[in-house]
């Protein structure tokens, strides 16, 4: 196993910082948090036009058959430059979930779709429970005729008023020898978002990420909108969550790393006492400390991200990396915010930008309690 950068995966780091520093500032950023789309539709283009899109996707579909690894390291800037948007839940929840269980012409309708910019994806899973866990879903498709009725409220969908598709997690076997609460008996669909019955609300958050409340009544959708096998939609949803979590440790790590630059930027350049505040011993123990955390999570998450890229078992390095990762990014937002004082906290200054989505992705799939039962699970069955 090797952890280092190939020489095009160094490539296309630099050229995805160069480019994100440039097009996607803070002030965007700021921007974004106030427009109800989130997002806009020149920055989406030149990431699609820049290959982003289609990165873990095979040729075929326009993609350029990129690894999770490839993808992992893209994540990782845009976490550094906080790249608001609908590239997570398209490319990391849709599109990857769908090369992995869709059928041949469901991918190429929608991979194609993803690859040239026009379709947009995001997973409805969590309900009133919050829970990642199937005994959460309670969502009921039920078979009528030819087709299936939906019914249920899904919560904290990303993006799912941009949308054109969603995939839903329902229940369509309950009774089929399964108890309430089994991995049994659920199915993954493909619903459009245009379908009667079916409205979006986006919700406020505390780093005003853009997530959606989603109530389908009576949604019906056709027997061809199944991803997968009816009633064995969990593993699907399975593997989509480990990358997913995987996903999101690389946009920690990114995030971290930033703050990082950011504070030793600031008490290199802060007076006082006649002498810049990083000579002072205290301080530069914190940027110490912070600095440790990020090079632990580098590692940490480098190997949770190349189990889910080699497609080997996974759950322990992912756990492992969520658990840590989470609680190392707070770690050093609060460290951060020791060095900058009361600026840090002002709305002007980026510090903040970055504290409220460590608090976002850090209960996002799953939250530190929840990955250190899991990997005690793991280690306990060594």
């Amino acid at each position: 196993m090797d952890l280092g950068l190939t020489e095009i995966q160094q490539m296309l780091k630099n050229s995805a910082q160069e480019f994100l520093g440039r097009e996607c500032p803070p002030t965007l950023v700021r921007e974004l948090e106030e427009d109800p789309r989130g997002y806009t539709d020149e920055l989406w283009r030149q990431m699609v036009g820049l290959g982003w899109t289609g990165l873990p996707f095979s040729e075929e579909y326009g993609g350029t058959g990129g690894s999770f690894m490839d993808l992992a390291i893209l994540l990782e800037e845009m976490g550094k430059a906080l790249v608001p948007g609908p590239f997570f839940p398209t490319v990391v929840l849709g599109g990857l979930t769908v090369s992995d269980a869709g059928t041949s012409q469901q991918k190429w309708d929608i991979l194609t779709g993803i690859c040239d910019g026009s379709l947009l994806l995001t997973m409805a899973l969590t309900e009133a429970s919050a829970t990642y866990e199937p005994w959460g879903v309670e969502t009921t498709a039920t078979a009528q005729g030819g087709h299936y009725i939906l019914n249920g409220t899904k919560l904290f969908v990303p993006y799912a008023h941009a949308a054109d598709i969603l995939l839903v997690a329902a229940r369509t076997s309950p009774a089929a020898g399964s108890p309430a609460g089994s991995s049994k008996g659920i199915t993954l669909f493909l619903v459009p978002t245009k379908s009667s019955g079916l409205t979006v609300e986006v919700l406020n958050s505390i780093a005003s990420d853009k997530q959606c409340e989603v109530l389908l009544d009576q949604v019906s959708v056709p027997q061809d909108a199944i991803l997968g096998e009816l009633d064995q939609g969990w593993p699907v949803v399975h593997r989509a969550l480990q990358r997913a979590i995987a996903a999101t440790c690389t946009q920690m790590l990114g995030g971290a790393d930033a703050i990082v630059d950011m504070t030793v930027d600031y008490v290199t350049q802060r007076t006082q006492f006649g002498r810049p505040i990083g000579s002072f011993q205290a301080i530069q123990h914190q940027c110490a400390r912070m600095a440790t955390d990020v090079e632990g999570c580098r590692n940490i998450v480098h190997l949770a991200t190349w189990t889910v890229s080699e497609g080997i078992p996974s759950e322990r390095e992912v756990a492992m990396a969520k658990a840590w990762t989470s609680q190392a990014y707070q770690r050093v937002c609060t460290a951060a915010h020791q060095c900058h004082g009361a600026i840090g906290f002002t709305k002007e200054h980026n510090l903040q930008l970055y504290t409220r989505r460590a608090k976002v992705l850090e209960l996002s799939y799953g939250d530190v309690e929840t990955h250190r039962e899991a990997f005690f699970q793991q280690i306990e069955n060594l």
